[in-house]
C-alpha cells in the first residue's frame, strides 16, 4: 500500500489532520467542469501575475497521449494571450519523480490541471518530485488550478477516484488526493448532474472531512482559509457539526459572491441566487443530466 495513503489513514483515525485549510502561500482556482466563465479564467491569470507569466498545464486525467503544440495552442490559456506555456504529462511515476521531468514546475508560476479521470493523475504523480513541485509552485506564491477532476484531486480525501467507474465515491487504493486543501473531499459536477447528496456517505464515513461540492462554471477561489465562490451557480458544503436544514437538505449551499472560513467551517458572507442561478438549479432538477466522468 502507497506510504502516503498509509499516512493519511493514520491522520484520519487519529484526528491529527482535523483542521480544514488551503496553501498558507499561494492560491488555489478549483472548477466544478463545465464551461468556464472570464471571471474565472481572470482569477487563474491575476493569481499567477499575469500573462506575461510562465504556465504549465497537466492533462494527464485525459484519455491519449497526444499533447503536442495542437493541444497547447487550443488551451484557453494561450487563446487568452500567454505565450509561456508548457504541456507536461506521462503516466509513468518514474518519470515523474526525475528532475529532469519537474524541471518546468520550478519555475512555473500557474499551473493547470485538466479535468478527466482523477486516479490517473494520482497514479502518475503521488509521492513523486513532480508532486513535491506543485506544492513547491504554492510555498512561492504561484497558483493551480483546474476543473472536474483536476478539480477533486486538489482535496486531501480523493472522491470518484475508482478506476472501473466514477459513480464509486470512496474507492480504497484511491482515496488520496494531492492535499492542496487539507481535510477536505472536492466534488464536481453536482448540480448539473444531480450529485447534490453524494458527498453525504463520505462525510458519514470520515466524519472530520469538510465536503466541497462545487457546481459546473463555477470555481472556489482558496487562500489559506478563506474560500470564495466565483461563477454562475453553488458550492454544496457538507460537514457533520451542521444542524438541519430547513429544506431537509444534508448541505448549505454558498452561491456565486460568497465567502467561506474553512478552519471555522461557517459562512462569512451569504449572497443570494442571481435569477439565472436560480432557473439553472430548477432546470437540474426536472431535466437530469446523465452522469459523466
Amino acid at each position: 500500500m502507497h506510504m502516503r495513503f498509509v499516512l493519511a489513514l493514520c491522520l484520519w483515525g487519529t484526528g491529527l489532520a482535523a483542521e480544514t485549510t488551503g496553501p498558507k502561500e499561494g492560491t488555489l482556482v478549483v472548477v466544478g467542469g463545465g464551461r468556464m466563465g472570464h471571471e474565472i479564467v481572470r482569477e487563474f491569470i491575476d493569481a499567477a501575475g499575469g500573462i506575461d507569466q510562465p504556465f504549465v498545464i497537466l492533462p494527464t486525467a485525459l484519455e491519449g497521449e497526444d499533447w503536442g503544440d495542437s493541444y497547447r495552442h487550443r488551451s484557453f490559456l494561450m487563446r487568452a494571450g500567454a505565450r509561456d506555456v508548457t504541456v507536461l504529462h506521462t503516466r509513468d511515476p518514474q518519470i515523474a519523480n526525475t528532475d529532469e521531468f519537474q524541471a518546468p514546475l520550478i519555475r512555473a508560476r500557474g499551473v493547470w490541471i485538466d479535468g478527466g479521470r482523477q486516479w490517473r493523475l494520482a497514479d502518475a504523480y503521488q509521492g513523486t518530485k513532480t508532486e513535491q513541485a506543485l506544492h513547491a509552485v504554492l510555498a512561492r506564491g504561484g497558483v493551480i488550478g483546474g476543473s472536474s477532476a483536476g478539480a477533486t484531486i486538489q482535496g486531501s480525501y480523493l472522491v470518484r477516484g475508482a478506476p472501473e467507474g466514477n459513480q464509486i465515491m470512496m474507492a480504497p487504493g484511491h482515496e488520496v488526493g494531492f492535499g492542496f486543501v487539507r481535510n477536505c473531499a472536492v466534488d464536481q459536477h453536482v448540480i448539473a448532474r444531480l450529485r447534490q447528496d453524494d458527498l453525504a456517505p463520505v462525510i458519514a464515513a470520515h466524519p472530520e472531512l469538510l465536503g466541497l461540492g462545487i457546481d459546473e462554471g463555477t470555481a472556489i477561489i482558496v487562500r489559506g482559509g478563506h474560500l470564495r465562490v466565483v461563477g454562475t451557480s453553488a458550492v454544496l458544503i457538507h460537514h457533520r457539526s451542521l444542524s438541519p436544514q430547513p429544506d431537509g437538505k444534508s448541505y448549505e449551499m454558498l452561491w456565486a459572491g460568497g465567502e467561506y472560513d474553512l478552519p471555522a467551517r461557517r459562512i462569512v458572507k451569504a449572497v443570494p441566487p442571481s435569477p439565472p442561478s436560480a432557473r439553472r438549479l430548477h432546470r437540474a432538477a426536472v431535466t437530469p443530466e446523465p452522469s459523466r466522468p
